[in-house]
Parts: C-alpha cells; structure tokens; sequence
C-alpha cells in the first residue's frame, strides 16, 4: 500500500463561465471520464466512478476569509485545523506559528518516525537551494514539512537521474526558464508514468504543482487552460501505469484562484479532491475538510 499525493496550488470550483474560468473550457477528457464526464465547476458535487471518488473539500475551514496557501498546505499535511489554531488565514508562506504547528508535528514527521519512506518528488534549481540556505527565502509549508522530517529537497542531480520530477511534469521549464539545455524531457504521457514509477519507491510520495496558483494570480486564460490539457493527458499516463490495488492516487489543492482568473485574489471556493484506487471507499461520507486527509491516510498506511 502507498499513496501518491498530487498537490495543484490554488485550484478551485467555480462557475460554469467560459470567460474567466479555464475549467469550463479546457478539455480534460481522462479526468471528467474519472467523475462521471461532469466538469470541475461548483455543481459538481460528490461524484463516483469505478476507479475514483471526487469529493468537493473545504478549505475555509470554518474560519471567515480566504484560504491561503500557508496554513491550507500545513492542514493538509497535520490533519489540524490550522487557521483556527492561528486565528487567521496565512499564507503565501507558513509564518512563525504555522512553522511551530509543522514543528511540533506534520505527516512526513509521522512517516519517518512509523519507520515508513516518504519523498517530495519534485526537483528544485540550485537557485531555490541557495536561497533557502541562505535564508533570503522561506520553505513553502509542505517543503518545511519534508524538511523537519530530516528529508531532503531534491537538486538537479535527482532530476537528470530520473529520480524526480520538474514542476510542469515534462520538464520544459527548466530548459526554456532555468537555461538548461540537456535535462530531460517528457511527453505528458512518459511524465505521468514516470511519475508513477518515482512513486512507487515510497509509502507516500508527494508532487507539487504551483503553476496553476501563478496561473490564478497572473493568468491568462490561455495559459491556464493549457494547464489542465497538460495535467490530463500526465494523468492519462499516470492511470495507465497505475494498479488501482496498489494504493490510492490523491489529487487535491489549498485554496481556490485559478477557477477565478477574473481577479489576482484568492477564492473561498470549495477545492476538488479526487481519490483513486480500490481502498478509495476509505475516503467516505465523514471526510469533509483539509484535515480529515491525515487520519485517513494514516489509518491506510498503518502509522
């Protein structure tokens, strides 16, 4: 049994409108083939398929505001209620008191202790290194999260040796952004694979989207359309390669924006959550909020 954990920053459920939300126009045939050919919009409810289960999740959390990236990451990797313990919303980066909260206790810290393996399989550029060794910059919450677990963030020796994966999956960025010429490159499909084979070394593996948050804040809407074709057709690998018997895929997100690209701000929208795989049932009625990950995939894992 393991668990792959797709994080997609800053996704969320909006209206059916063509004009400021790219889930309504982009075409994502595998995932709506996983809820029923119904559209990630905002009347989607709870829907089930034969492979997944796609559950509409608060990010809220009971606490007035719009969620943000910082204590939504840490509730999803503590199973607490973060902004409640905190008072507020926080974000983009885990201030002070969400890092005491992640210190104190996170789902990598549980793995490690439990004897179980666990990775943030997404390769970071010497630069990100450099700045948080420095100090100039601070972890995101789930970085901070791997890190007080004692595990590392992987460099571009991981990335060349297939160990890890870019940001955009295929690999382009850090040709086109970064300046490299000879890192790899993936098709949409190869990355999804690979993706599932990185995966499989661990008990819980963990990959990091931000693009679609930057696509929220900056847009344009083609920009984040392209997105979310790019991610299907990653998912459509991904699912081929993937026994549903071996554990669960988990796709989920922190906040609500880029279903908005309106406007540069946050949303309080409900955030998808797609589970699959056979043991996906474990995901029921009760699971309501970014907390309720931890216990369930605890109780799986058996921590």
């Amino acid at each position: 049994m393991h668990i792959l954990m797709i994080f997609l920053d800053g996704i969320g459920l909006g209206d059916n409108n063509p004009s400021v939300n790219p889930f309504a126009v982009a075409n994502m045939p595998v995932l709506t083939g996983l809820t029923n050919q119904r559209r990630w919009l905002n009347d989607i409810g709870r829907q089930s398929s034969s492979r997944a289960i796609f559950i509409p999740t608060d990010a809220s959390m009971g606490i007035p505001g719009r969620p943000q990236s910082a204590t939504g990451q840490a509730a999803i990797l503590t199973g607490r209620n973060i902004p409640r313990l905190i008072g507020e919303h926080y974000g983009p980066k885990p201030n002070p008191p969400v890092r005491k909260l992640l210190t104190e206790d996170n789902f990598f810290i549980q793995l490690t202790g439990a004897g179980k393996t666990a990775a943030l399989i997404e390769a970071y550029p010497p630069r990100f290194h450099k700045g948080i060794n420095s100090g100039k910059h601070l972890r995101s919450s789930y970085q901070e999260a791997v890190h007080l677990a004692g595990l590392p963030l992987f460099t571009e020796t991981d990335l060349y040796e297939g160990k890890a994966l870019a940001v955009d999956w295929i690999g382009k960025g850090w040709r086109d952004e970064l300046g490299y010429h000879d890192t790899p490159i993936y098709t949409p499909h190869e990355a999804g694979r690979r993706m599932v084979e990185i995966s499989r070394q661990y008990d819980f593996a963990f990959f990091s989207h931000w693009l679609t948050d930057m696509a929220g804040h900056r847009g344009p809407m083609d920009f984040a359309v392209s997105l979310l074709e790019l991610f299907d057709q990653v998912m459509e690998g991904a699912l081929e390669a993937w026994d549903d018997s071996e554990g669960l895929i988990i796709v989920t997100s922190d906040h609500g924006n880029m279903e908005d690209i309106s406007h540069r701000n946050h949303t309080d929208n409900l955030v998808p959550t797609l589970i699959i795989g056979d043991m996906k049932t474990a995901f029921d009625d009760s699971f309501h909020d970014l907390t309720d990950f931890v216990p369930r995939m605890r109780k799986l894992l058996e921590v």
